[in-house]
């Protein structure tokens, strides 16, 4: 059954299992746990679960069929009877039988980290593609799960009913219903792709160059798409407030303009069946001209942070090489102490501090943007005819116009243009484009 608001509000015990031996040289295993932690909570609180309690559970070796100990899930029976606690979300990947055998002992409703994740991108998406994206992921995960009824795979609201009471098993029936439910996504999804696929090309004769905004959940990237394009893109300081992806146009300072991208946060242990429903939208990421890598740089894990988005951008096929030359954008400077946060001079070409909640700094990024797209320019030099108004426009609109001199009935310009739009222009020329 789905939830409704009544029922969504519900009181939840949230468990995060670590071990020594598996964070062996990251530093502060227990740091690195109560930072896990707090961001399960945070899901949670995402989809306006509220928390009774959160805990961190030391494990010395997984246990195959509860992944939890004994004595940890005795002392969990007890509080989840004592304080009727209708769910407990536990931090990890638990196999199907891991799942069953925790709602067997413990009485009551187990979601893991995966399906979480997948009922918090059911309630947010938005647009057709993503909806169908996020409601493929969650039937490929729970295809090995079935131990309640599917018939909320026709209703209309958000979310996937993770979260719901146990209902019918009829295995046989319900496997059915989810393969017949997977070929017409995987049908209705090729169809939207293909269209996407045809802008894209569409796209691609526009001499704009794509920037993309990528980074955790969190980071701050839609407060700075909305900094710098002047949009009202939904914002909200919780995880995955951003599913779907939005493009606008910005000028820079040097009057050139590109297409800024807002894409979907990563995170760590990111379900692999989202990545892979997601790659179809993400690959604006893939094709874009420059990535700015937005981070978090008040959190105590920015760094770990980091990494797992590097790692879920090599799952996509983002090439190392763009990875090493993307820029750094290193945000929320302004919730450092003030005997941190970094001046003008700690900017580099590829590392710019800024605050995109303030805008200090955002001025940088523009330049850097602008010194990135210059970088790869080249300079020609163009002879027009002087009745050949809209070609002259269109150099002085997606070139830089550095000499000009008229003779005659000629123009003989120098300009500085990227090797896109001088392809652009040149196939406009050889087709007696005007």
């Amino acid at each position: 059954m789905p939830l409704d608001k009544g029922q969504q509000n519900k009181a939840v015990l949230v468990v995060h299992s670590y071990s020594t031996y598996m964070d062996r040289g990251r530093g502060s295993c227990l740091r690195d746990a109560q930072s896990q932690l707090e961001e399960v909570i945070s899901l949670a609180e995402a989809i306006d679960l509220r928390v009774e309690e959160a805990r961190l559970v030391k494990l010395s070796r997984p246990r195959p069929s509860t992944l939890l100990g004994v004595g940890v899930l005795e002392e969990m029976k007890e509080q989840i009877s004592a304080e009727s606690i209708p769910l407990l979300i536990v931090n990890a990947s638990l196999t199907p039988i891991q799942q069953r055998n925790l709602e067997r002992f413990l009485l009551c409703k187990v979601i893991d980290r995966t399906g979480l994740i997948l009922e918090i991108f059911g309630e947010r998406a938005r647009t057709r593609e993503g909806v169908l994206q996020v409601e493929l992921a969650a039937l490929t995960y729970q295809r090995s799960r079935l131990v309640r009824s599917w018939t909320h795979l026709e209703r209309q609201r958000g979310g996937f009913g993770f979260l719901g009471g146990p209902g019918e098993t009829q295995l046989e029936v319900d496997r059915r219903l989810i393969d017949t439910r997977i070929r017409r996504l995987d049908r209705d999804l090729k169809r939207i792709r293909k269209t996407r696929s045809l802008q894209r090309k569409a796209r691609q004769k526009v001499p704009y160059p794509i920037v993309a905004l990528v980074g955790y959940t969190n980071a701050g990237k839609s407060t700075l798409f909305n900094r710098l394009t002047s949009s009202d893109v939904y914002v909200k300081d919780q995880l995955f407030a951003t599913l779907d992806p939005t493009m606008r146009a910005v000028i820079l300072p040097s009057g050139n303009k590109i297409i800024l991208s807002d894409t979907v946060g990563f995170i760590s242990q990111l379900p692999t069946q989202l990545v892979e429903a997601f790659r179809a939208t993400l690959e604006e990421v893939t094709e874009a001209d420059l990535l700015l890598h937005v981070r978090d740089i008040s959190h105590l894990d920015a760094e770990q942070q980091a990494k797992d988005v590097d790692n879920v951008l090599k799952e996509l096929g983002v090439g190392q090489e763009m990875i090493k030359h993307e820029v750094s954008v290193l945000n929320k400077i302004d919730l450092l102490p003030k005997a941190e946060q970094p001046t003008k001079t700690s900017n580099s070409k590829d590392r710019i501090f800024l605050s995109a909640m303030t805008g200090k700094g955002c001025s940088d990024l523009l330049k850097c943007i602008d010194d990135h797209m210059i970088k790869g320019e080249k300079v020609h030099k163009v002879t027009l005819n002087a009745k050949e108004g809209e070609r002259l426009a269109w150099l002085y609109a997606n070139a830089h116009v550095l000499e000009r001199e008229e003779k005659g009935a000629q123009l003989h310009l120098k300009v500085r243009i990227s090797p896109k739009n001088w392809g652009r222009f040149s196939q406009m020329v050889a087709h007696g484009e005007s």
